[in-house]
This record gives C-alpha cells, structure tokens and sequence, in this order.
C-alpha cells in the first residue's frame, strides 16, 4: 500500500499560496490538524489538509469570518467522513451563500425595474432555481441525509 503523502508547513504553504504564519494560526484556532510528527518532530500534513486549507483560502477571499468557516468546516465535517463528498457539498453551500449575497446586492436595482422587466427576470431565473433545488433534494435523498 502506497504511503500518502505528507507535506511539511512549508511546502504546504507554497502549495495552497499562504504564509507559513497563516498555516501556524489556522492550526492554532483548530481549523487545521497536521496529520502525524515527523521522528525531528516536524508537523506534517495530508492531502486532505491541503484541501481544506485550499476551502478555507477561498471562503476567506468570499469574505467569510474565521468562525464563520470553523462553523462550516466543522459542520461538513459530520455530514460524511467521505472527504470528496464533503468538499462537493460544502463549495455547492458555500456558491449558494455567495449567490444569496449577490442577490442582496441587486435587490435595489431589481426594485426599481418595471413589473414587465421584473417578471421576465423572474421567468428567467425560476426554472434554472427550480431545477437546481430539484437537484439537490434528489441528491440528498439518494444519500440518505434525509
């Protein structure tokens, strides 16, 4: 069986783009783990920690607070210990979370158009919301979570 791989902080923080300090205080705050010590009692981290090191750079630039994305992480994390079915999820959550807020900002702009030019946006959106909740839901019931 083939070892996985194991990265040191440094290399970790060249592969997801962060300083080594970033890396030394998500792990402070609990939002990374390394996986094992090294025998010079280096920390080292998977793949798995990559990737979620690479989730937690991206809700940062969403402009996620830090306990905002502990919360989230922590929350996925109980859903399934299947790690790609986790990461699937959690950036489909956090896209729609990034969709409410574009949505918001628009509001204003959507209040102000004429019934006619709102209703055509509406027509428009619906079905592709509509298809998309449908998604989901079969998605979910297929995986038992409901």
């Amino acid at each position: 069986m083939a070892q996985p791989i194991l990265y040191r902080i440094g290399e970790l923080a060249k592969l997801a783009g962060v300083s080594s300090r970033t890396i030394d205080f998500y792990t402070s705050l609990g939002l990374l783990e390394p996986a094992r010590r090294s025998a010079k009692n280096y920390r080292l981290y998977s793949d798995e920690t990559l990737l979620r090191l690479q989730r937690i750079v991206q809700m940062k630039k969403d402009k996620y607070s830090l306990e905002e994305i502990k919360e989230n992480l922590d929350s996925w994390q109980k859903v399934s210990s299947e790690e790609q079915v986790s990461s699937k999820l959690t950036d489909l959550e956090l896209r729609l979370e990034q969709l409410q807020r574009e949505v918001k900002e628009l509001e204003p702009v959507l209040n102000q158009m004429k019934p006619q030019q709102a209703k055509k946006v509406f027509n428009r959106i619906v079905p592709q919301t509509a298809a998309c909740v449908e998604a989901l839901m079969l998605l979910l019931n297929k995986g038992g979570f409901m």
